[in-house]
């Protein structure tokens, strides 16, 4: 799944909010409503701003559009917030900690007080170095929290610019690991969840995200994440050129045979074809990027297919090797 917008993006550091990598790849919005995201969002955001955790809840509705917030719903989201807490784990080396985010939360007539716990601190103020960088203005577009959750997890893993992810973990990710309907259909998880924050951040955000899949036989078991910025593009995996050059040269292995094709015609097509695919293999370089590598390799595995079909229909047998998975993948 590509990206359709070509906005720029431009960042405003008035609204920013600076986040360790720990901090966030430890799923703190994992669970958590949009709003409950924003509300802990603002909480960081106050502190960095003047290093005073306490604003009023129309500073917050303003700042993320929100045009009907109660005190029930105050209630509500400070509830579940105050109840976060960050994990880290090191269990090759037998060691792990939990660490309460907040020690309080107070709300009286529309004025909220936040109180961090001293050792959440180094994580959202002494901050030098591989840090996240968020700006609210873009995130409060989002209108799914999932939105929020793969973005944070993108910008967490700066330099990566593809990772790859269980389907299992990446529904960890969401906090949906225990809807069963997800489990049992693949299509519905992305459909429900993982395509809407992906056409989200590429509408709203810097980033260019997209994706494959990762199968074994006809069951998709994970993803491969890829994403960019304007200023850096992801180049194309080993697996991806690998795939594109195995295509290629099982072409060049029956070259007699799509050109041997009784009907002219088909003879004709194959050549077409098979030309095309040349001059896909000319352009697979250092300076492939790994979502024209996709492209390419879609568009190569559809011409290997035609080429199955015309040995097909001039009676010959197509290809039953491990070449023919192919075009079962997507």
């Amino acid at each position: 799944m590509g990206r359709n917008s070509k906005t720029e993006h431009l960042i405003d550091y008035s609204n920013t909010i600076k986040k360790s990598n720990e901090l966030s790849m430890a799923k703190l919005n994992q669970g958590l409503t949009l709003n409950q995201m924003q509300l802990l969002a603002y909480a960081i955001f106050s502190t960095q701003q003047n290093g005073k955790t306490e604003f009023r809840k129309y500073e917050f509705q303003d700042k993320f559009g929100i045009k009907d917030y109660k005190t029930d719903d105050a209630y509500e989201d400070s509830d579940k917030v105050s109840t976060l807490r960050f994990s880290t784990q090191d269990l090759e080396n037998d060691k792990f900690s939990f660490t309460n985010v907040f020690s309080s939360i107070e709300y009286e007539n529309g004025h909220f007080t936040f109180e961090w716990n001293k050792k959440m601190i180094p994580y959202i103020l002494e901050l030098k170095k591989k840090y996240v960088l968020t700006d609210l203005t873009i995130t409060s577009n989002f209108k799914s929290g999932f939105s929020w959750i793969l973005y944070d997890y993108l910008k967490a893993h700066y330099g990566y610019w593809h990772k790859e992810i269980s389907k299992d973990a990446l529904m960890n990710l969401f906090a949906v690991e225990d809807k069963k309907s997800y489990q049992k259909s693949t299509a519905l998880f992305k459909n429900a969840v993982l395509n809407i924050a992906i056409s989200e951040i590429n509408e709203f955000t810097e980033l260019e995200a997209w994706y494959t899949q990762t199968k074994i036989g006809n069951k998709i078991t994970g993803f491969t994440l890829h994403w960019s910025t304007d200023k850096q593009v992801a180049g194309a995996t080993d697996k991806q050129i690998s795939l594109l050059r195995e295509i290629h040269d099982e072409v060049e292995r029956r070259m007699f045979d799509y050109l041997a094709l009784e009907n002219s015609k088909n003879r004709d097509m194959a050549r077409t074809y098979i030309i095309r695919i040349k001059d896909i293999d000319r352009q697979v370089n250092e300076t492939l990027t790994s979502k024209q590598a996709n492209e390419f390799i879609q568009e190569e595995k559809e011409l290997y297919g035609y080429l199955q079909d015309l040995l097909e229909n001039d009676g010959q047998e197509r290809d039953t090797s491990v070449y023919y998975n192919w075009l079962e993948e997507d």
